[in-house]
C-alpha cells in the first residue's frame, strides 16, 4: 500500500514528529502479523499473506487506507495484531472498494470480539457509500476461548450476515468472496451471501463443519478436500461459482469482476481538477505546537490541506473562534469546519474568547453553515481541536444549551458525507458536536497528536480532588504524599487513555494518519463516500431519496 515517508525525527524535536515516528514503528510491527515464522508457513502452504493478497489486488501506485490497523494492539498480551483481520479502502480496476482479508498468520485468522467489530465497520463503510466489498476468506472460525464476545449479542458475528443480507437484497452493494483458505461453520454464510464465490484449488475449504467435527458428530471419515474443497463446491454442491489454480489467479479474477460492474453513478458535486496545497505537509510539523495547550495558526494548517490553501470563508468576521468555509481537496468540494485555537476578541470589545471553546454565537454560526452545505449536498470536513462548550453564568444566560443543541442537531441530521480529522483535543460535548463517532461520520481520523476524552488529566484531578484541596488550602496545609500519589495516578490514567493510539486500539477512530498522508486519506475517503448521493445517515438507509 502506497505511503509517503515521514521525515526523520532528527530533523526536529516537535511533539508531532516524535509521535509520528512512534506510530510508524508500531504500524510496521503490526503489519508483520504473526511474524516471520507464520508468514513462512503461509507461503509453504502455497498461500499469500493477507497483506500480500491486498497489495496484488489493489491498483498499482494507488493510495489505500487501512482501517483499524491498531485495533487490539495493546490487548491479549500483543497476540492479536489488528485482531487477525485486515480491512482496507482502496482502488481496484479504478473503482473505490472495501476489502476484508483474514490474516491467517494470526491464530489461523480466527475471530476475536474485535475481529467482528472491524468486519462490521468495513461493511458499514460499504453500505453507507454503496461501494463494492471484497472478502478474502482464510479463517479457522471463532477463537473459542473468546466465543462469549463473538457469538451472541446484537453486534455479534450474526450481525455480519445480517449486513450481508441487507446489502444483497436491498442496497444492491456488490459483494465478492474469495475462499483462499478455511471457511468454517457460520463463517461460511459470509461467502454464501455474496454475489460471486471463488475458491482456490488445493488450499480452500468451505463447510459448516470440518472433517474432525463430521467424524465426531456422524462417525463418517472424510478429508477436508473431499468434504468441502474447491472441486467439491464447484462440481457437486454448486455453492461456489468459480475455481482457480492459485492466489494470483484468484485476485486477477476479482479484478475482472470489479472492472465489469456497472459504472459508478455521477457524484452529487462538481469535481474539478485538483491543485497542490499552498504549503507542504512537512510544514505541519512546525505549525503544531510542542505543548498541546498552546495556540497555533489554524489557517496555516489549512494551507497544508486545501487546494491552493484557498478557503472561501463563511462569516469570517463573526464568532471567530470557529472557522467555516468552502474549499476543495484534490478538486473535491468540501465544507470546512475548524476550531480556531488562540484568543480572539469580539468587535466592540468585551472579554477575550478562547479558541477551541464553542460559544453560543459560534454554535449558531456552524449550525447555519452545516444546513447550507447540506442543502447544496457539499460534504463536510470537521477539523477537531475542541475543548468543549463554554460554561459560566454569561454562557448559560446567553442560551448556550439551546445553541449547542441546534449545532448537534444540524450535524446529526446532515445527510451529506462527514469526514473528521482530530488534530489535538477532542474533549467534552464539543467532541460530540464536531461529529464524534457516535454520530456516524463516514470516516474519522486522528493525527498522532489527537487526544480524545471527557477532559484533560489536570481538569480531572481538579474535578475529583478539588473539594479536598480547597479544604487543605483554607487550613494552609499541603497535600500529603498519599494524596499526591493518588492525583498523579489519575493524571497518568488520563494521559494514557487520551492517547490517539489508545482510541485507535478500541476502534474509536478509523485510523491514526500521518501529516504526509492526510490529503491522500481525505481524498480517498471523499471519493469513496461520493459513490452514493443519497443520505449518509446511520449504518445504511434503504430509501434513495435525498434530504
Amino acid at each position: 500500500m502506497k505511503r509517503s515517508p515521514s521525515p526523520s525525527v532528527k530533523e526536529s524535536g516537535t511533539r508531532l514528529r516524535e509521535l509520528t515516528a512512534d506510530l510508524e514503528r508500531l504500524e510496521a510491527k503490526l503489519r508483520r502479523g504473526g511474524g516471520p515464522d507464520k508468514i513462512d508457513r503461509q507461503h509453504k502452504q502455497g498461500k499469500l499473506t493477507a497483506r500480500e493478497r491486498i497489495d496484488l489486488l489493489l491498483d498499482k501506485d494507488s493510495y489505500s487506507q487501512e482501517i483499524g490497523l491498531l485495533v487490539a494492539y495493546d490487548q491479549y498480551d500483543g497476540g492479536s495484531p489488528s485482531a487477525g483481520v485486515v480491512t482496507v479502502i482502496g482502488s481496484v480496476s479504478g473503482r473505490e472498494v472495501v476489502i476484508v482479508a483474514n490474516d491467517a498468520t494470526v491464530k489461523a485468522g480466527s475471530w476475536w470480539p474485535e475481529t467482528i467489530k472491524k468486519i462490521l465497520r468495513a461493511q458499514e463503510i460499504a453500505m453507507r457509500s454503496r461501494v463494492p466489498i471484497i472478502y478474502l476468506v482464510d479463517s479457522a472460525g471463532v477463537n473459542l476461548p473468546y466465543q462469549g464476545g463473538v457469538f451472541p449479542g446484537q453486534y455479534g458475528a450474526s450481525r455480519i450476515f445480517y449486513y450481508n443480507s441487507i446489502m444483497r437484497h436491498y442496497l444492491k452493494v456488490p459483494q465478492i468472496s474469495a475462499v483462499m483458505g478455511p471457511c468454517i461453520a457460520g463463517g461460511a454464510y459470509l461467502p454464501a451471501l455474496s454475489d460471486f464465490i471463488i475458491m482456490v484449488e488445493g488450499t480452500s475449504f468451505m463447510g459448516l463443519g470440518g472433517a474432525n467435527l463430521v467424524k465426531g458428530a456422524t462417525g463418517q471419515t472424510i478429508d477436508n478436500e473431499t468434504l468441502g474443497g474447491a472441486r467439491a463446491h464447484n462440481e457437486l454442491s454448486g455453492v461456489a461459482h468459480y475455481r482457480v489454480k492459485d492466489d494470483p489467479a484468484c485476485l486477477e479474477k476479482i479484478r475482472e469482476f470489479v472492472s465489469e460492474l456497472p459504472p459508478r453513478p455521477p457524484a452529487a458535486v462538481a469535481i474539478s481538477e485538483g491543485v497542490k496545497a499552498a504549503r507542504t505537509a512537512n510544514s505541519l510539523y512546525d505549525i503544531i505546537p510542542e505543548d498541546h495547550r498552546q495556540p497555533y495558526e489554524v489557517r496555516e494548517l489549512l494551507d497544508c490541506l486545501l487546494d491552493a490553501g484557498h478557503l472561501d470563508e463563511f462569516q469570517a468576521d463573526y464568532a471567530k473562534e470557529m472557522i467555516t468555509g468552502r474549499a476543495r481537496i484534490r478538486g473535491i468540494p468540501v465544507g470546512v469546519i475548524a476550531n480556531n485555537r488562540g484568543m480572539t476578541r469580539a468587535p466592540g470589545g468585551g472579554p477575550p474568547r478562547f479558541g477551541g471553546i464553542v460559544y453560543t454565537e459560534s454554535a449558531e454560526k456552524v449550525a447555519y453553515f452545516i444546513d447550507t452545505c447540506n442543502r447544496h449536498q457539499i460534504p463536510l470536513l470537521f477539523i477537531q481541536d475542541v475543548s468543549g462548550f463554554m460554561v459560566g453564568a454569561e454562557a448559560e444566560h446567553s442560551g448556550i444549551i439551546r445553541a449547542g443543541a441546534r449545532f448537534v442537531e444540524a450535524m446529526a441530521t446532515a445527510a451529506v458525507p462527514k469526514i473528521v480529522l482530530t488534530v489535538n483535543h477532542a474533549s467534552g460535548a464539543g467532541y460530540y458536536a464536531m461529529a464524534g463517532q457516535g454520530f456516524d461520520p463516514d470516516f474519522i481520523y486522528s493525527w498522532p497528536t489527537g487526544r480524545m476524552g471527557v477532559m484533560e488529566g489536570d481538569s480531572a484531578v481538579q474535578a475529583t480532588f478539588g473539594t479536598e484541596l480547597e479544604k487543605l488550602k483554607r487550613r494552609s496545609e499541603s497535600p500529603d504524599d498519599a494524596l499526591k500519589a493518588e492525583m498523579d495516578r489519575v493524571r497518568e490514567t488520563y494521559e494514557r487513555e487520551l492517547d490517539a493510539k489508545y482510541a485507535a486500539a478500541r476502534g474509536f477512530v478509523d485510523a491514526v494518519i500521518t501529516p504526509e498522508n492526510t490529503r491522500d486519506a481525505l481524498e480517498l475517503s471523499l471519493r469513496t463516500a461520493l459513490n452514493y448521493s443519497g443520505p449518509h445517515l446511520g449504518q445504511f438507509v434503504l430509501s434513495t431519496k435525498f434530504g
